[in-house]
């Protein structure tokens, strides 16, 4: 009997959530999920749960490049999912990681702040996130709040999405999808490839979910390692989630996660 062939690797560098809500861990199940066996390469560790953030613990830079060198060493990756990256040398490191991965999907989720409030990157190192990620991806997915600190002025609607999506590809040169969970009406996500705008749009489900941005992002990356177009792989990932806040379950006394 011939064994079945190994499934493709896809590699989450991110932040560790006990809760098992976000991060690398909810990354490598949405890999799983669909086809793909997960790895991870830890960023920074969390005391959180599935309410809020106490505190964050960013690793050394030195150890996220180990760690990064030696599963490449060993493993073929087939996309690569960047959530966050916890300080500005851990950036840097990053930064450097993806210069070497041309030839992959690369999803930058740019992770800034917890929804409950909590800062995940320090301030200062915002202003250059831009610069040390140019050319870097196939695609940056922010949220509304993300969005509005990358451009500097508040994004609240789909016009301001398009505006900003054009921008941040304007000094990225990344093509940008703005997550719309967070609009005040139905839920659009908004993708400027750098020709043409699409829309994704889908009726809000009144369900606060955690992780909801890495959920998605990882499930982007998984339909573009599939091979799928970016516009497609968006649509699918944002179906792909829409169905997953329906059926999240409470595991504790805060938020929803993904079952």
């Amino acid at each position: 009997m011939s064994r079945p062939s190994p499934k493709k690797i896809l590699a989450s560098i991110a932040g560790y959530d006990p809760s098992a809500g976000a991060g690398v861990l909810l990354d490598v199940r949405v890999f799983e999920k669909l086809g793909f066996r997960g790895a991870a390469v830890i960023t920074a560790i969390t005391a959180q749960n599935t309410g809020y953030v106490k505190n964050v613990y960013s690793l050394p830079s030195p150890l996220l490049r180990e760690q990064y060198q030696v599963l490449a060493a060993d493993m073929a990756f087939a996309g690569i999912k960047i959530g966050m990256v916890g300080s500005g040398e851990n950036l840097n490191a990053v930064s450097e990681i993806l210069a070497r991965l041309k030839d992959i999907p690369r999803v930058i989720d740019p992770i800034f702040r917890s929804s409950s409030g909590a800062w995940l990157l320090d301030k200062e190192v915002l202003s250059g996130f831009l610069e040390k990620i140019r050319k870097r991806a196939t695609v940056l997915t922010p949220n509304l709040f993300e969005a509005g600190l990358m451009i500097g002025s508040e994004v609240r609607n789909v016009p301001d999405m398009r505006e900003a999506a054009k921008e941040i590809y304007d000094s990225t040169r990344i093509p940008c999808l703005i997550k719309g969970g967070h609009l005040e009406d139905d839920a659009v996500n908004l993708l400027y490839d750098g020709q043409k705008v699409y829309l994704f749009g889908k009726k809000k489900i009144k369900k606060d979910v955690h992780g909801t941005g890495c959920f998605f992002s990882a499930g982007l990356l998984c339909y573009l390692a599939k091979g799928k177009s970016l516009a497609k792989a968006c649509e699918l990932a944002t179906e792909f989630t829409h169905t997953a806040i329906r059926e999240a379950i409470r595991v504790g006394r805060g938020r929803p996660v993904f079952s």
